[in-house]
């Protein structure tokens, strides 16, 4: 992770549009070139981050999730900046709609079906691949203008060498479930069962 000097940095930043922030300052930056700058800060003293920053881990599961061709940013750079206490990864944005996008626009309830068949076997996929996502909701999964399904806010990916197991399977899900707007999307049958051939692809 290399340092990127203050004025380098509002050299970047220079023209962005803010597209999250918190009361501590900004979180996700659309720069000029329509590339996209996510900070991350430490929020403990004593945290893994202190070895392994979410900025690298961004970038470390963004190369392992193109080896299993499941779509997701294209990382450009990942740096450390000191004046701010903050770590950055400079990201070109997936391309596409979040389902939450899709679903807030409107669609009847022949597509709704169809989109959260096809969601549920991307999520299948994932599990067969060893993914853990803990993030795993509507809004983090991207459906592509070649139609494909992906994966986007991916710091906190997991992937094993094996598909997960049921104990795996059934963590990845909770965070949804919690969502009383999107737990009906869950295929908890299909989700939480392991299978011994590889799920088809989305």
């Amino acid at each position: 992770m290399n340092p990127l000097e203050y004025q380098d940095y509002l050299a970047l930043r220079a023209g962005a549009q803010v597209l999250e922030a918190d009361r501590l300052g900004d979180k996700v930056l659309r720069l000029a070139d329509g590339s996209f700058l996510k900070l991350f800060r430490r929020k403990r003293l004593i945290s893994s981050a202190a070895w392994y920053p979410y900025a690298q881990r961004f970038a470390d599961n963004a190369t392992a999730l193109a080896r299993l061709d499941i779509p997701c940013p294209q990382v450009i750079a990942v740096w450390r900046v000191p004046a701010i206490a903050r770590d950055a990864v400079h990201y070109h944005p997936l391309p596409g709609s979040t389902l939450r996008q899709l679903i807030g626009a409107g669609l009847d309830e022949a597509h709704r079906s169809a989109l959260r068949d096809e969601f549920n076997r991307f999520v299948r996929q994932l599990h067969e691949r060893g993914v853990y996502f803990r993030s795993l909701h509507l809004g983090n999964v991207v459906r592509t203008p070649d139609g494909r399904l992906g994966l986007i806010d991916i710091s906190d990916v997991r992937v094993h060498r094996r598909p997960l197991g049921r104990l795996l399977r059934a963590r990845n899900l909770r965070r949804m479930q919690r969502m009383a707007a999107e737990r009906d999307w869950l295929d908890l049958d299909l989700l939480r069962s392991r299978s011994s051939r590889q799920a088809p692809p989305p």
